[in-house]
């Protein structure tokens, strides 16, 4: 049996070890829709995980769940060795921090009365934001992303799209999280800009602790992007391993039906 045929492998993987962030038999329903089901995966630390499916196939929802937007109706979260469903109030707050998010259209949740360095300081600081006090850890974020420093002064209206996710990416990051959620946030950006994030996100795979859940639709860019993938279909992970497994081997056809409508991209050939 192909190891990644099988849900169940994911099990033996939570069970195996502490992973930064893994779920297990997690369902989430929203009144009657049940929109999760006994869905178990495990993001191993300093892994790029790819999350694909269609729209509605559950992915926003898995990764709105991790960060504790959404609560299961029934399974575990572990962030570390804590199951994140067992914890409130301060705990839970703090607990929050070790997981970060970002979204698709990192303007909306940038404040436009902030600075960049006001944005990062609260990131580290949110009763005491000051960014000449974390001005070196302000500079050093931006400088991961391939910012300049004195982007630290600007406010989000004055840096493009891409400028503002890396942004966002940057904020993501100021924490060492162990995990952060990366939801479509390359879908909203044209094709030359998405090219530059994708390289940036390359160039940090292996330089960085946190694990990394990339939510996309986009095949390719997970490819490019991501260290595994899994599978989601109507609420259920169907496949799961290695991209090199997967997209070379895929054994659910759903996986196969998702590769085949990649349009004309060679790499994406199952012979």
């Amino acid at each position: 049996m192909n190891p990644h045929t099988n849900v169940a492998v994911a099990e033996a993987v939570v069970g195996a070890g502490a992973p930064a962030a893994a779920v297990r038999k997690l369902n989430v329903s929203f009144g009657s829709a049940h929109v999760l089901k006994d869905v178990t995966l495990a993001v191993p630390a300093g892994r790029v995980v790819g999350l694909v499916g269609e729209s509605g196939s559950g992915k926003s929802t898995l990764g709105k769940t991790l960060v504790g937007i959404n609560r299961p109706t029934s399974g575990e979260v572990l962030i570390g060795n804590t199951d994140f469903t067992t914890v409130h109030g301060e705990a839970r707050q703090r607990m929050r921090r070790e997981v970060q998010y970002i979204p698709q259209d990192p303007y909306s949740s940038l404040s436009p009365r902030r600075t960049t360095g006001q944005t990062l300081a609260e990131a580290l600081d949110p009763r005491g934001a000051d960014p000449v006090r974390h001005r070196d850890a302000i500079t050093a974020a931006l400088e991961r992303v391939k910012l300049d420093p004195s982007a630290a002064d600007k406010y989000p209206h004055e840096f493009s799209g891409g400028q503002r996710q890396r942004i966002a990416i940057a904020r993501a990051l100021m924490l060492q999280p162990k995990l952060v959620i990366a939801d479509e946030i390359t879908s909203a950006l044209d094709v030359s800009v998405q090219a530059d994030i994708i390289r940036l996100l390359q160039g940090m795979r292996g330089t960085v602790d946190s694990a990394m859940l990339f939510i996309s639709h986009n095949l390719a860019v997970v490819q490019e992007v991501c260290d595994d993938v899994v599978v989601m279909f109507q609420g259920r992970i169907v496949e799961q391993g290695t991209i090199d497994s997967v997209y070379r081997d895929p054994q659910h056809e759903y996986t196969r039906k998702l590769l085949a409508s990649v349009p004309g991209s060679p790499e994406f050939t199952l012979d």
